[in-house]
């Protein structure tokens, strides 16, 4: 099968800290994983922070260039990626969403404006009937709609329906891969589980893959199809989502499970059956 994500390899170092900024630190340590095409999943990135699960992330959005290794998307070289019309037809095909939804838009800016821009720049829409009609479908998919968004300001909506209107923003290019960084770290709890499960539905009504990259393993537990646990840069855990979370192996894995989960994992409350 055909992959359309090759991570291979890949190692991120900086220099900081010490005299003159002479010391290394592997923020990422030789990580290897692949996302096939035609088969969509939700691939998560699980780790506390500075594990370099960010980083990661950064690095397949082509924000960041791997020291060493590569990341292929659809078979190219995602750090080769030069120019304005190539970066932007990965940009229609990989698309992010970040963990602020009030960061993520401009305090001063009409939230509907975006999708317009999104919908022109991503999805072909030449005029603004056709822009309407693309955002009004992609908030249809996340729960709104273009009537409850329009003319509206950030600061008039709820974090949780600011993260919806992220993820419909997402959506309106069409895209084959999205790449969620802690996307329900900063929504009110009883909020979360909505939107985590709307990822496992957009992946079976659309078709996308997802990599879901969280420090939350209840939430990895009831969306995940495979998942990768990292600590300090490097995978220390693999597999497929709940064989690792129901019997983690590795002592981290292990002392995850237990500082975070309930005992009883194999019934989390709120976890539905795949």
């Amino acid at each position: 099968m055909t992959e359309l994500l090759e991570v291979a390899n890949v190692y991120r170092t900086f220099r900081g800290g010490g005299l003159l900024g002479r010391r290394v630190i592997r923020a990422v340590d030789d990580v290897s994983f692949s996302i096939d095409a035609g088969r969509p999943e939700i691939f998560t990135i699980i780790g506390e922070s500075g594990s370099g699960k960010t980083t990661l992330s950064r690095m397949i959005l082509a924000m960041v260039r791997p020291t060493a290794g590569t990341i292929r998307f659809k078979g190219n070289d995602v750090a080769a990626i030069a120019g304005r019309r190539d970066r932007l037809a990965f940009m229609q095909c990989v698309q992010p969403i970040f963990q602020n939804p009030f960061e993520a838009f401009n305090p001063l800016k009409r939230l509907d404006r975006y999708l317009f821009v999104t919908a022109e720049r991503f999805a072909g829409a030449g005029n603004r009937n056709a822009a309407e009609t693309q955002a009004d479908r992609a908030l249809h998919q996340v729960g709104l709609s273009l009537t409850e968004v329009r003319r509206r300001y950030p600061h008039e909506l709820s974090g949780g329906q600011l993260q919806r209107i992220a993820i419909a923003r997402a959506l309106i290019s069409s895209p084959m891969l999205i790449v969620a960084d802690e996307p329900v770290s900063m929504v009110d709890a009883s909020l979360r589980m909505s939107i985590v499960t709307l990822f496992r539905t957009l992946r079976d009504t659309l078709g996308v893959s997802i990599i879901y990259i969280t420090h939350d393993l209840a939430t990895a537990y009831t969306i995940s199809d495979r998942i990768i646990i990292m600590r300090h840069g490097s995978v220390v855990e693999s597999g497929d989502a709940r064989a690792v979370l129901d019997a983690p192996k590795h002592p981290y894995s292990i002392l995850l499970k237990s500082a975070i989960l309930s005992p009883d994992l194999g019934n989390p409350p709120c976890a539905q059956s795949p």
